[in-house]
């Protein structure tokens, strides 16, 4: 019975969740399995893999063929790595502490890159948040002066300037005619 890791979907339309089974290559995509080793939910960033890792190695080294994206999931996790080491140990090159710390010292590396990974999808995610905040304030400080100016009071005054001009304007004009009847008069 030739045995495959692969993916069997569940989720509704549009939101996909997948499990991680072991199951007869003939069987169908959604159907009879053997074993289920874990759930994969690409909906989140970065991607959510739960693996029963001992599980996944013992089928991976006992023939078990997993399809692309299950292989691309299992290398993602070490299960690859971990067998391939394995291999190393059965034919004498490795010692089994040796195999330990290489693994060990890979999957700190993997994590920190992961962590990396989040550090940055929250630190952009926060300076997103901030600039949409800044927009809306601005946007609102805006509005409300619209608002303001629409709702203020219209007082008709001219300006005093203009105002002063007049009076001493007139001022000369009296004087002027005072001026002319004076001469008259006489």
């Amino acid at each position: 019975m030739a045995t495959k890791i692969r993916l069997q979907r569940h989720g509704k339309k549009g939101k996909p969740f997948y499990y991680i089974v072991v199951a007869d290559g003939r069987a169908p995509r959604d159907g009879k399995f053997i074993e289920r080793l874990g759930s994969y939910n690409p909906n989140t960033n970065p991607a959510t893999i739960e693996l029963n890792f001992e599980k996944a190695v013992e089928w991976v080294s006992t023939g078990a063929t997993p399809t692309d994206t299950a292989k691309a999931i299992l290398s993602y996790k070490g299960v690859l790595y971990k067998n391939h080491l394995n291999g190393g140990i059965t034919k004498g090159a490795l010692t089994q502490e040796q195999a330990d710390a290489k693994f060990a010292t890979w999957l700190e590396g993997k994590e920190g890159k992961i962590q990396t990974k989040k550090d940055g999808l929250l630190s952009k995610k926060e300076s997103e948040k901030k600039v949409a905040l800044e927009a809306e304030t601005k946007k609102k400080e805006a509005v409300a002066a619209a608002v303001a100016a629409k709702n203020a009071p219209v007082v008709e005054e001219e300006p005093v300037a203009e105002v002063e001009e007049e009076v001493t304007a007139e001022a000369e004009v009296a004087a002027d005619d005072a001026s002319e009847e004076t001469p008259a008069a006489e």
